[in-house]
């Protein structure tokens, strides 16, 4: 009983260890992840250090570290917590492990009291000697040797046992090492996430000390993205109104070339009906004669064959005589040459069928062959329209190096002036000095402006689309220009807080839509 009890206590505590482990090791995985988060926003950082630290993206990576470093703190102390259930079941594992111990060692001490109690079985020459005849020394010498083996087992679960103990011992203490060491990361995680919250505050309260100058440089700012904005809708409803204009004139013209090609369709049509009426009045002649001629034909064949049955019949009630079998032998031959002709008036009406047809095939193919090559010839054609809409989700990235997406599009409070409200028409993207921002799709460059602040703006066709590269410090593109995707557009320039960053929008028409579900990263 306290063996099948010992047994579910053991499966027990190794389920519930198997699974803590498991657990561990994912906090784990999750913390090595975090953590090269931290360093990679640490990177970013170093690079932006020296341009202006009172900006939107610096604090924001900032606060993004120390959530992360939070997250690091949290997953250690359910670490820790796991560690300390370990060292709790090692403890009771150790426990049942003694207590089995304890068992071993009283049952192995009364097979010992036994076995010195027993003389005989001490002596065991005398013991296999005494025996009343061989039979019995035979049995004696199995069980000595059967007694010697279970005392060897006992003692070998002994040390079996100790050995287990000693393990567990050893696997706690090395749990016991992993929460010191824990421990002791764990309280420089605490060092340095108070040291990164002093870091935020001490940012937010410069932002405070500055907010007037930030302020009125924002409101500077929103001012000369409403003019930019302008010069955008002006320019894109002028693209607008010139596409419509010649798609109007495009669709007028075509119409003109539709009508002359279907004149002169009409006319190639009528010619090749007048020339193939005749080869159709002299094909349908000849089907007539051959559907005549196999309707005869197989009128005299069914006559033949009637004839011959009677004359088979005539011949098996009367003796057979030369005459008689003369009479058959002219009816079976006038029957087989009534069904040859009548299977070759058959196979010539099949083929004067087959001849209309592909005649009528032939007119219906030539008529189509002369509409498109009249259409060919006055110059018609099928406009194929921008597959950028196609290509939802699968833009490119409007620069060539990876960043952070400080504004996103729509109506938002600003992250760090509660009293200001920000309506972006795109994403801001903040990146490093140096990044260049390029075409996200082929198309035109439809303008190049160049901005109050002294920044450039290039606005780019796609169709009826548009995306739009705003803050540029020097473009590298010219209006009317063909791009690919990938093209450079401009190097991107510093914002009013010190960061370089790229203002990127994408217009369906007159209407700006979230670049964010088009543009893939």
């Amino acid at each position: 009983m306290i063996k099948k009890f010992s047994f579910l206590i053991g499966i027990l505590m190794f389920g519930l260890h198997y699974g803590q482990s498991a657990k561990k090791e994912q906090l784990q995985k999750q913390n090595a992840e975090l953590k090269k988060q931290i360093a990679q926003i640490n990177t970013d950082l170093a690079k932006t250090r020296n341009e202006s630290k009172l900006s939107v993206a610096y604090l924001e990576n900032v606060n993004k570290k120390l959530i992360l470093r939070e997250k690091v703190y949290n997953n250690t102390q359910k670490e820790k917590r796991f560690i300390e259930d370990e060292i709790y079941l090692r403890q009771l594992e150790i426990n049942r492990q003694n207590r089995e111990l304890k068992i071993l060692r009283e049952n192995y001490a009364k097979v010992l009291v036994n076995a010195y109690k027993n003389k005989g079985v001490q002596n065991k020459v005398t013991f296999i000697l005494s025996a009343k005849n061989l039979g019995e020394a035979i049995r004696r010498v199995q069980y000595l040797k059967q007694y010697s083996d279970y005392q060897d087992k006992k003692a070998a679960e002994i040390t079996t046992a100790a050995a287990k103990i000693k393990q567990s011992i050893a696997q706690k203490q090395n749990s016991v090492k992993e929460k010191a060491n824990l421990l002791a990361n764990q309280q420089k995680d605490l060092t340095t996430i108070n040291a990164e919250r002093s870091q935020k505050e001490q940012l937010v309260a410069e932002f405070k000390k500055n907010e007037s100058k930030l302020t009125s440089e924002l409101r500077q700012k929103q001012s000369q993205s409403k003019a930019l904005e302008g010069q955008i809708r002006s320019i894109i409803a002028e693209e607008i109104r010139i596409a419509k204009a010649e798609e109007e004139a495009r669709k007028k013209a075509e119409a003109e070339k539709i009508r002359l090609a279907k004149i002169a369709a009409e006319r190639e049509k009528a010619r090749i009906e007048a020339e193939n009426k005749a080869r159709a009045e002299a094909l349908e002649k000849e089907r007539r004669a051959a559907e005549a001629e196999a309707r005869k034909a197989s009128e005299l064949a069914a006559r033949r064959a009637e004839e011959e049955r009677k004359r088979n019949e005539d011949a098996a009630r009367s003796e057979a005589t030369a005459r008689d079998e003369a009479r058959k032998v002219a009816a079976k031959k006038a029957s087989d040459e009534a069904a040859a002709k009548a299977k070759e008036a058959s196979d010539k009406l099949i083929a004067a069928r087959a001849a209309e047809a592909a005649l009528a095939k032939k007119k219906e193919d030539d008529k189509k062959a002369a509409e498109t090559k009249a259409m060919t010839n006055y110059g018609v054609t099928t406009v194929a329209g921008s597959n950028f809409a196609d290509n939802r989700g699968r833009l490119g990235y409007p620069a060539d190096k990876i960043g952070q997406i400080t504004h996103r599009f729509g109506r938002h409070p600003h992250p760090i002036f509660k009293n200001i409200e920000e309506e972006n028409n795109g994403i801001k993207i903040s990146v490093p000095s140096g990044t260049r921002a390029k075409s996200v799709f082929p198309g035109t460059v439809s303008s190049v402006l160049a901005n109050s602040d002294g920044t450039k703006t290039v606005i780019l066709k796609h169709g009826n689309y548009f995306t739009i590269y705003s803050n540029l410090g020097s473009v590298g593109v010219s209006k009317g220009q063909q791009v690919s995707a990938g093209t450079p557009v401009g190097v991107i320039g510093q914002d009013f807080d010190g960061t370089y960053t790229l203002d990127f929008q994408v217009w369906n028409g007159s209407t700006p839509v979230d670049p964010l579900g088009w543009v893939s990263y």
